[in-house]
């Protein structure tokens, strides 16, 4: 495993990717209903699916493996969101989906206060119980070698979801398709980018973790499906488009530089 770990983080080291990775993008607030500041990590909180679109933050080498505290605790609603966007901890009972983290535990129990954190409900996904178990599991673990190998690593984990997403709860928690791990760190020219479906009926026995390396333009086309519909005024397209240089052709039809004229 080590030696497969060590080749994916050398292949990273030598490629470029086009898409200019930044956590910004994906949480903002166009991009989110709430973003949900845990201190330790930012959360993307869409009020629809009663669920994380993002979730992004750093990993130091020098921390990850600190401490490694043993006893997890409790999940916890997340108060900073209205009650009635909140998910529980009963929607995930009897659903057949695991109550999955995306800033993981693992990397987070150098402190008591970091570790608690990972455990708001907000940081919670439902996750196919193989994917969180035996797949997702290894993502985790090489971002925590990544960090260690390069000082640290800047992460972004971004969830798919369909138009119609399956819904478990009382509260209807969307249940994703998939979800990314995105791995970056501009100053050692590193990216690498992984990709899991969410799906119960997967083979654990022979997934490698090499499997799941996608190109990360792909992650980068989750925002090209915005349109000019998406945005109020003109002015919070604009900012969207040039946020993202040098913008998404779909917005700037003329290829002027200025985004959704018809909002003006």
């Amino acid at each position: 495993m080590r030696h497969i770990l060590k080749s994916l983080l050398l292949l990273g080291v030598l490629s470029i990717s086009v898409f200019a990775i930044n956590s910004n993008q994906f949480i903002n607030n166009i991009e989110c209903n709430q973003t949900v500041d845990k201190e330790f990590f930012q959360i993307c909180y869409d009020y629809d699916l009663k669920a994380a679109k993002a979730v992004g933050y750093t990993l130091f080498g020098d921390l990850v493996n600190e401490n490694n505290i043993d006893k997890r605790p409790s999940f916890k609603v997340e108060r900073a969101i209205d009650r009635q966007y909140r998910a529980s901890t009963t929607d995930y009972t009897g659903s057949g989906y695991d109550r999955g983290h995306l800033a993981c535990d693992a990397a987070f129990d150098w402190s008591q206060e970091s570790l608690n954190a990972t455990y708001s409900l907000a940081n919670i996904i439902p996750q196919a119980r193989k994917v969180n178990r035996y797949t997702w599991i290894k993502a985790e673990r090489y971002a925590r070698f990544v960090a260690v190998s390069l000082g640290e690593v800047n992460i972004i984990n971004v969830v798919k979801y369909s138009d119609t997403p399956e819904r478990i709860g009382d509260h209807g928690i969307a249940v994703p398709e998939g979800y990314y791990k995105v791995l970056y760190n501009k100053d050692q020219n590193f990216t690498r980018c992984l990709y899991y479906e969410n799906d119960n009926n997967i083979t654990t026995s022979e997934d490698n973790l090499g499997d799941h390396v996608v190109d990360c333009n792909i992650v980068g086309d989750l925002l090209q499906r915005r349109t000019c519909s998406s945005f109020e005024t003109w002015e919070e397209a604009q900012e969207w488009f040039e946020d993202r240089n040098p913008g998404w052709k779909r917005l700037d039809g003329n290829h002027d530089g200025v985004a959704c004229q018809g909002l003006r």
